[in-house]
This record gives C-alpha cells, structure tokens and sequence, in this order.
C-alpha cells in the first residue's frame, strides 16, 4: 500500500498526463474540422500546460523524457499541428502567406537547436576540474553565471521563446491575417537570437574561467601556500553527509592546518558550516596533487569505493574514524585493515576489532574516544518537571539485513503506543534519516507512527507559547541561516558558488557557534512542554535531543552509544529474535539498558525506574559501560584525539625522511655506476679503433 504522501502526488501526475494528451486530441480536432476556437483554445491550453509542468512537476516531464516524448518532441507536435490548422482555415494562402510562415518557424528551431550547442561549450568550460569552498579562488577568473534559462534549461527556452510565435500564429488563425503570426515569429526569432548571442558571451576570455591545466596549477600553488597537514577524506551518497558532518568541529580544533578532501561534486554544498577548506577532486589523476603537498594524514568518517583511491598515495597517513559505534556487525568491515590505523572511542571497539577477527591487528587500533560529545550534559537526576520526557530514536534497516537491525517494523508503533498511553509522557520521534530506503516496511511503519503521534497531540491540549516564542525562532532562524549558507541566485552554477564562497570571514565559527545555541533554545521553546513531537530535519541535532530527554529508546547503533556519555537511564528494543541473556551477551552497548521486548510491555516499568531513582538498578552499570565504550574521562577526549593525530603525523614525517634520504644515497651510487660505464666503454672503444683502422686499410 503507498504511503499518504505519494497518492496524491500520482493523483496530480495522472491528471496532467491526461490533461496534455487531451490538450493535443483537441488541437487535432480543431485544425482538421476545423473549428477555430476549439484550435486555438486547446493550443494555448497545451502551451500553458507545459510551461506549469516545467516549474511545477519536473520529474513527470523527465518520465515522459524517458519514453522518447520530451519537451521538443511536444512542441514540434504542438507547432505542425498549428500549422496543418493554418493549411485547413479558409482564407489563409498556403503559397504566399504561410511558406513564409513555416520558413521562420524552421528558423526558430535552428536557433533553438544553435543556442543549445552554445549552452553545452558554456557549461563546459564552466566545469572545473575541482571544486571548492572556504577558499579564496580569485585567480581563476570566476564570474556569475548565465540565466539558466538560456544555459541549463533547454525545454523552458524552447517553450518561452515560443509563446509569441504560438500567440501570434493563433491571431493569424482567428483573423485570417498572416502579419501577426509573422509578427509573433519576428518576436521569437529575436528573443532567441539575442539569447545566443548574449550566452555566447561567456565563451569570451572576461567571461571564460581558467582551464584545467591552469586550474590544477592553481591547485598546486594554493597546496604549497596554505600547507595543509591534517585532513578529512570523504565521499558517499546524497543522504551520507552527516556522516562527516558530525566530525566537523573536531577537525577544526586539531593543531595544524585542516582540510577537506570530497570526491562528489553535490558534496561541497551538503557539508555544514565550517571555516575548514574544502577541496572536491572528481578525477583520480587530479587526486594524486596531493601527494606532492605538505599533507600527512587522512580521516575517514566511512568506507566508499573511492576510498582505495586515494589510499594509493604513499606519502600519506590513513586512519578509519568511523561515523559511529555500535555491535552491529557493519562496525566491523574488513576494510578497516587497509589504514593504517583504526581509532576507536574506547576499550569496547578495540575488543570488537579481536572478536570479529578480520584482520585488524591490535597494535594499530588507537582509543581516541568521541571529542563531538562534549556538548551532551551529564545526567542531573530523576524529572523534575511535569512530563517525563522521552527519546525515541529509533536506527534504519541497513544494508546487511541483519535481524532486528531497525525496531520501527517490529516494536515500532508498540513502543510508541505504550508511551502515548502515559498522560505524562512527552514524546520525541527522531527516526534515522534513511528509515526506509530498503525495505518499504520500515517506510510504512515510520508513517503510522508520525500518524500515532499526530493523533495524540490532538487528543491533548493546555497553554502554548505566545506569538513572541514564534518570533523569536524566527529571528534565529534567519540569523542561523544568514551565517552558515550563502544566498545563491536561482541561476547560480559550480563556478559561481566557488566565487561566493571563498575565504571566510574571521570570527565566523563562534559566531556559528553562538547562533546556533540561540536556535536550539528558541526552538525548544517554542513548543508546550506537553506536545509530542516529530522530528526529522537536520536541525535540531540528535546531541540536542539527547539534553531534553530524560530517557532514550533506541536500537544496537552509535546513538546507544553517544547517549551513555550522559549516563542517563536508557532502553534498548530487541528486535533480533534473541533471548535476552544472549542479547546482553552478543551486544555490550545493551548491558546497562532496559530490553524491550517487540511487544514493548515493559514501558510502563522502565518510566517508573526513570521517574523514582531507587527503581533504578542500572545506575552504577551505565557508568562503568560508558567508560568500557567511549574510554577515561581525564583526559579529555579531544586532547587524545589530538594526540594521536599528531603522532600520525610524525609516523608520515618518518616516512617521508626514509624516502630522502633512500632518494640521498642512490643517486651518487647511480652517478658513480654511471661514471664507471662509461669509463669501461671509453676504454672498449679505443681498444677496437686501431683494429678498426688496419681492417678499413687492408680493405
């Protein structure tokens, strides 16, 4: 069964499916009886149907662009249907008024197909080999770039530029008078012919951009200038940006001059703000510049197919961060092997690495804890409050289908069921941002439980923040959005965003920093201390959610683990068909937790061992977990961090001092076996030149 969402979707899709197939039958009827009105109406309702289309329901037009019926196909069906029209009307010379007629309409569509050759050279020598961000691109000579109607969207222009021609082909149609279809054509051919020419300007050496060798140059210089030595790699899907994301402002805080390396182009724009340069290099080749800079080390938040290539660069260090650690066995790749070192958070994932037996060494796994928790506050006690506030956020279903990876299909709605029967219960819903994107059934659950909650907040009622609470989260809104994004043109390409982004401005990262804080407070408040609430934006961050809640249910994933730094009562669902013994066993995350069973009966218990600490007997338990996971307190998780980084580092500078001097003591050796052969062949030479003589002699 579709989800809520998409039926209507279909519904709108299907009726203007139908209502530009029964535009076209009209048109066809019209021009053939004819019958002027119903010609002209059902040309003018085609047109206006998919110039619509065009800003409303693109992707029905890239559908119909699939089965070969794409917006040039339907507009020359639109225009030989005017014309055959023309050809019916009485009164319209076929001969001396509408050749001429056709001639331009043919015009047009050279234009047309002219202005399209034109966008494809300027798109091309807008597309740089590298993109980046948080970096002063001055010298490659960037500019704005042309109107995307006349660059990257062929259909709109063919459609735009063809509204007078159709409009005045209609007046000819209704007045039998030919000079207002070559009027309107006039239009057209003049509309279309300056928008060549003026696109054509950006092929012009003011408007051109640098080329690659040029650009890969600049590359080089800005490398040895800023000399970067610690940096993060990543590349990954259009929904795994968070997974570096949550790394951001440990890189920032490292000694040394961080990096960014990405490898997607739409990459660049999906990093959070950060003052960090960040580097996209598509090309392998292009990657290989960074093995003559000053880089030593590399993080990697994930795992990718591109990753190995970039691990081919022997002057640099590698070392596996992973975005989150859990049981799950996907926390254990055996790819893991191909850095050098594994960092882990705490004694936990070291011991994970030996039990799993993929061939991670001991020796090269590093405890560096999690320095982005800093900002969960420690446990304060039971609620003090009305409302026992409770964190449900439950992981997604993974690639690997392991049982039980995700409780949104199994325990879902009983957890959330249970909680919503509690009168002193408010609800936090936060599910993993790729629930549903392999099985359907975790999509269908996650929207009967948004439904769940909808309906419970409907069922409750009490006082609500004033307009200025509102208002208040507007400003910082503004304020947060002002400060980590840049206002783009709608027209706005690569290039141009490389223009717009350049070197930062000083101070900015605190002033992200406090303006964040300043949302999530205004946020917060916003919102009655007794309303449920569904939250799937990026904002506010799931660390956020963790200081508001007084209890967490969630699944074997990194949020059990992140959420144990509080030491707050927490509760895991057992979804795996395990008993519970073997659960414990099989997942140390979930010693200290409350197992919940997919029945979820025992909610009721686990809130009153929240709300009356002498029913908590798992206290003392999430304090020893949370240093077996995530390490000692003392000292702080960023120090070591950092410490190891730089201990990289100087394993890189080793390397490299190897290398020299290797490189130092072969080359006299070279020299030297090359003096000496060619010494031997000297001597060999005037050894054979008397022979050589009295043999020319004698002959």
């Amino acid at each position: 069964m579709p989800s809520a969402g998409l039926a209507p979707r279909r519904v709108v899709q299907l009726s203007a499916l139908s209502a530009m197939f029964a535009a076209f039958a009209a048109q066809l009827a019209g021009a053939l009886l004819p019958n002027v009105p119903m010609f002209v109406a059902a040309t003018a309702a085609g047109l206006s149907l998919d110039l619509y289309l065009q800003r409303k329901q693109p992707g029905l037009l890239s559908l119909l662009g699939k089965i070969r019926f794409d917006v040039t196909v339907r507009q020359l069906l639109r225009d030989m249907l005017i014309l055959v029209g023309l050809l019916r009307v009485e009164g319209i010379n076929p001969l001396r008024e509408q050749s001429p007629l056709t001639i331009a309409l043919l015009v047009l569509y050279a234009l047309h197909f002219l202005c399209q050759a034109v966008a494809v050279m300027v798109r091309r020598s807008r597309t740089m080999p590298i993109v980046t961000r948080n970096i002063d691109t001055s010298a490659l000579g960037l500019s704005a770039a042309p109107p995307r109607i006349l660059s990257r969207r062929p259909g709109h222009r063919l459609l735009t530029f063809s509204v007078p021609a159709t409009a005045g082909l209609m007046v000819t149609a209704i007045t039998r008078d030919a000079l207002w279809g070559g009027l309107g054509l006039g239009v057209a051919l003049a509309l279309a012919l300056a928008g060549t020419v003026y696109l054509g300007t950006w092929l012009l050496p003011g408007k051109r951009s640098a080329n690659e060798k040029r650009t890969l140059e600049w590359l080089d210089e800005w490398l040895a200038a800023y000399e970067p030595t610690v940096g993060m790699y990543f590349s990954g899907g259009t929904t795994s940006a968070y997974q570096a994301n949550m790394w951001l402002s440990t890189l920032a805080a490292l000694d040394g001059n961080p990096i960014i390396v990405l490898r997607e182009r739409f990459m660049v724009q999906k990093i959070d703000a950060t003052d960090v340069p960040i580097v996209c290099i598509p090309k392998v080749a292009h990657l290989m510049h960074l093995e003559h800079s000053t880089l030593k080390m590399l993080l990697h938040p994930a795992n990718s197919g591109k990753t190995s290539q970039v691990l081919r660069i022997p002057s640099i260090k590698h070392a596996f961060i992973n975005h989150g650690e859990s049981d799950k066995l996907s926390s254990c790749n055996p790819y893991a092997k191909a850095y050098d070192e594994v960092w882990v958070a705490g004694p936990a994932a070291r011991e994970r690495y030996q039990l799993a037996d993929i061939g991670v060494e001991d020796k090269d796994v590093v405890e560096v804890g999690r320095p982005q928790l800093a900002p969960i506050r420690p446990y304060a006690g039971v609620p003090t409050g009305e409302y026992t506030t409770v964190l449900y956020a439950p992981t997604w279903e993974g690639w690997t289908n392991d049982p039980g990876n995700t409780s949104v299909i199994l325990a879902g709605e009983n957890i959330v069921r249970e909680l919503l029967a509690d009168p002193k219960v408010r609800l936090l819903y936060k599910p993993h941002p790729m629930t549903g994107s392999v099985d359907p059934r975790a999509a269908r659950a996650n929207e009967r439980i948004k439904a769940m909650i909808v309906e419970a907040n409907g069922r409750r009622g009490g006082d609500r923040p004033g307009p200025e609470a509102a208002e208040e989260l507007q400003r910082a809104t503004a304020e947060l959005n002002q400060l980590t994004s840049t206002a783009f043109g709608p027209s706005a390409d690569e290039s141009e965003r490389m223009l717009l982004q350049g070197s930062p401005e000083s101070g900015r990262a605190a002033a992200v920093a406090a303006a964040t804080a300043a949302w999530e407070a205004a946020y917060w408040a916003s919102f009655p201390e007794w309303e449920h609430q569904i939250i799937t934006a990026a904002r506010p961050a799931i660390y956020t959610c963790f200081n508001q809640a007084d209890l967490l249910i969630s699944d074997v994933s990194s949020v059990v683990s992140d959420y144990l730094t509080s030491e707050k009562p927490y509760a895991v669902a057992n979804t795996s068909g395990m008993a519970e013994e073997d659960f414990r066993v099989g997942f140390p995350t979930v010693r200290a937790a409350t197992i919940l069973e997919p029945e979820a009966t025992g909610v009721p218990a686990l809130l009153e061992a929240v709300r009356n600490p002498e029913k908590d007997t798992l206290a003392a338990a999430r304090a020893e977990l949370k240093e077996h996971l995530l390490g000692p307190s003392d000292p702080p998780s960023l120090v070591r961090f950092n410490e190891a980084a730089l201990a990289l580092c100087a394993k890189a500078d080793e390397r490299r001092a190897r290398m020299a001097a290797r490189l130092a003591s072969e080359i006299p050796a070279q020299r030297e076996d090359a003096e000496e052969t060619e010494t031997a062949m000297s001597e060999e030479e005037r050894e054979l030149e008397p022979n050589g003589a009295s043999e020319d002699v004698t002959a």
